[in-house]
């Protein structure tokens, strides 16, 4: 059985590789980065490659701002004319499919790779548990303990053990359901209730994705591992905030991630009307590209509350959301564009007086 009971395919996620792997590489292979390792070929590590078509993650610094709104918006209005793929990574609360109500044709559990340990070939040297970054083995006289929830899957622990006493087995900590949602292709992630740790399950959700066509990632909010897990091998971050305090401060650490990352990105300001100015003189401080601007309008909040995409309630909006497909696409197919922010200073909407 997998998680939840699912019985099924599984999904064997890519490790993230822990220091005293990467010391012992370095010591060996002069080895110093994830990607490339001489010992890569057994096992899946870092960035999951997206290419071939355009890839474009919709991120926000916080909860609430509409990130979910612009993307299933945004994917819908371009269906028409591109094959589109949603991918859904906010594994720990997805919520995509409330406006998108896809036909789920698959599902798959999600494992991470955990020790078993053969008491009878262990000497409890302690070797495992000083090679483990996590502290999820503990050794002591006669006796092991494995703390799978604290265990990451670097395998280091199997990969060092002298005696060849340790293995590993599955631990399900999520699942993917893909299928359909009209013409989009869609897949998103449930992380198992009580887990703590969201990569691997978003990895596996990024593992759908196809290498044709125009893939939308919906990453969860915050800046924390899973939103970086996500928007890696992206072509274009669209930032979403709204003009509040709490707003400014979230999307200055969303831009830190972007800018560390080296992804290009703009931004999309909902409820635009209400607030301060605080967040358009940061962008123009920043030159990064505000692409649209979103009202706060009783209409928009009553299709939302139900919903229904505003695209398919409001021709204008989905002429507004094809254009915003556009900008980003003259933004990713420019010249420098993989040099991080970029662009002329804050895109202003028509008739906007800020």
């Amino acid at each position: 059985m997998g998680a939840g009971g699912i019985s099924g395919p599984r999904i064997s996620v890519p490790r993230t590789p822990g220091p005293g792997l990467r010391t012992w590489a370095h010591a060996t292979f002069g080895y110093r980065s994830s990607l490339g390792s001489p010992w890569q070929a057994g096992r899946s590590y870092g960035v999951v490659a997206l290419r071939k078509g355009m890839t474009i993650a919709v991120a926000s610094g916080k909860g609430g701002t509409g990130k979910t709104t612009v993307a299933t918006n945004l994917a819908l209005a371009i269906a028409a004319q591109h094959p589109v793929q949603f991918l859904d990574c906010d594994v720990e609360e997805p919520n995509a499919h409330l406006f998108l109500k896809p036909r789920i044709e698959r599902t798959l559990a999600v494992e991470i790779p955990v020790p078993s340990v053969d008491r009878e070939r262990c000497t409890y040297c302690g070797t495992c548990a000083d090679v483990c970054a996590q502290h999820a083995v503990g050794v002591f006289p006669g006796q092991v303990l494995i703390f799978a929830e604290l265990c990451h899957g670097c395998g280091a622990c199997a990969l060092f053990c002298p005696e060849g006493a340790i293995t590993e087995v599955g631990r399900p900590v999520g699942v993917v359901e893909a299928g359909r949602a009209d013409q989009l292709a869609f897949a998103h992630g449930r992380l198992n209730v009580g887990e703590a740790f969201a990569p691997p399950v978003v990895r596996a959700v990024k593992k759908e994705a196809r290498d044709h066509g125009i893939v939308i990632i919906d990453v969860a909010p915050g800046t924390s591992c899973p939103v970086v897990e996500a928007l890696k091998g992206v072509d274009f971050c669209l930032l979403v905030t709204e003009p509040t305090p709490f707003g400014l401060h979230d999307l200055k650490l969303m831009v830190g991630v972007v800018e560390k990352l080296g992804i290009p990105a703009a931004l999309v300001i909902n409820r635009a009307d209400m607030g301060d100015a605080g967040v358009w003189t940061f962008c123009r401080q920043k030159r990064i590209p505000v692409l649209m601007e979103i009202p706060q309008n009783r209409r928009i909040a009553e299709s939302y509350a139900r919903g229904i995409p505003l695209v398919r309630t409001d021709g204008e909006w989905a002429g507004r959301f094809a254009v915003l497909f556009r900008r980003i696409r003259a933004l990713v197919e420019g010249p420098g564009s993989r040099n991080g922010l970029r662009g002329s200073g804050c895109e202003r909407s028509s008739g906007d007086q800020r």
